[in-house]
């Protein structure tokens, strides 16, 4: 394994992180996972730890995987393993604390060597967070007891809300969404590392295109690289970030990244002609003018009548005709109008009975962006998809 300082924390971490949303038994915390599910979050842990990823994830929110996850890590020499946990914000602060008791409880630990602020993903959240006795108040209390070692957030925002986050001065690390095909919050990464923050990558293989499930034609385009091992090599290929996430379900899930930290040291050499094929093949089917300006003067999702979150329409229409990645756009088409503040806005439902002419008008692609909305509706819309976990 390799590792990068993460920042102000001063701890040496793991270029990949073990996520702790996936081997656990229920969404409901009240569940009793049954010995099979203890043994296979003890073969996960294991496993990882025997890769050198010494660096665990978990939440409030994440049913069952507290218990789990510190079941297995109370058998380990405390020194010898990072632990995360989040807590969702809350407008009362001793809410908040009760969370942030609740799984301390289950894992069972004196300590956590890091502590998220989970979901600052708009400026009411943060204003949340940082208020006088609010949630950040409450971390930092924690803080000064010991039982808190380092302060993050964790986010799905906007870029712009993220650097106003980072911005506060008040955290020592961010956990946030970048990888090839989403690549908006660079100047949020840019801004953290002006702040010496720690960089922690959020979700690379799934909300960054289902990779252990790939098209393929995705595969296809990455060859010879995996499209996993790809964007492992070009996240990592950038010094200011620090670690990413692997969702590990069973201990195998470890295998297809262990490809990529063997190339390392030729991470941007390899991962740059992949690049640039994908690039390509973005203008090859979806027209070079398209390509090139398709996002440019864009409103955000509250500035559009019925709060269509046009934006993030438009992605998924991008990735799933250039890449065939129509699986991946209707599991995120789908959570539009589902999941409140973690993936906002609704998708593009009664469009006759809207005008997008005022919101669209500093947009090259005013005049077909709507039709383009209805021909995404057509490929992606489905069944309902629901917010895993209850923040």
């Amino acid at each position: 394994m390799l590792y990068r300082r993460f920042g102000k924390t001063g701890l040496q971490m793991p270029l990949f992180t073990c996520g702790g949303m996936r081997f656990q038994h229920s969404w409901i915390r009240s569940d009793s996972p049954p010995i099979e599910s203890f043994k296979n979050t003890e073969a996960v842990v294991n496993r990882a730890m025997e890769l050198g990823i010494n660096h665990f994830d978990t939440a409030n929110g994440y049913g069952t995987s507290d218990e789990e996850l510190g079941c297995a890590l109370r058998k380990l020499p405390r020194d010898s393993f990072y632990l995360q946990t989040k807590a969702p914000i809350r407008d009362d602060p001793k809410v908040f604390l009760g969370l942030f008791e609740e799984s301390m409880r289950a894992l069972k630990l004196e300590y956590v060597d890091l502590f998220s602020l989970h979901g600052i993903n708009n400026d009411k959240l943060l204003d949340l967070s940082i208020r006088k006795g609010g949630c950040l108040d409450v971390a930092l209390e924690l803080k000064k007891q010991g039982r808190v070692r380092n302060i993050g957030f964790s986010t799905h925002g906007t870029s712009e809300t993220i650097v106003k986050t980072i911005k506060t001065g008040g955290f020592d690390y961010v956990y946030l969404h970048w990888y090839y095909i989403f690549q908006d919050n660079w100047p949020a990464i840019v801004e953290a590392k002006k702040h010496d923050m720690g960089v922690m990558i959020l979700s690379p293989n799934d909300k960054g295109g289902m990779l252990y499930k790939p098209s393929e034609k995705l595969t296809r385009l990455t060859a010879p690289l995996s499209p996993m091992v790809f964007n492992d090599l070009f996240i990592l290929s950038r010094p200011e970030i620090n670690t990413l996430t692997i969702g590990a379900g069973v201990p195998e899930d470890f295998n297809e990244h262990l490809k990529g930290l063997k190339m390392f040291d030729r991470a941007e050499e390899l991962a740059k002609p992949v690049a640039e094929r994908l690039e390509n093949e973005l203008k090859n089917a979806l027209g070079e003018d398209w390509a090139s300006t398709w996002n440019i003067g864009l409103p955000a999702w509250h500035e559009t009548p019925g709060n269509i979150n046009i934006p993030t329409i438009l992605f998924l229409w991008n990735v799933a005709n250039a890449y065939d990645m129509v699986e991946y756009g209707k599991m995120r088409f789908n959570l539009m109008g589902n999941a409140d503040h973690w993936f906002p806005g609704n998708k593009p439902e009664n469009l006759e009975s809207f005008d997008f002419s005022e919101c669209l008008r500093n947009s090259p692609n005013a005049k077909i962006i709507p039709g383009i909305l209805c021909k995404a509706f057509d490929l992606l819309a489905g069944k309902e998809v629901k917010r895993l976990g209850k923040h």
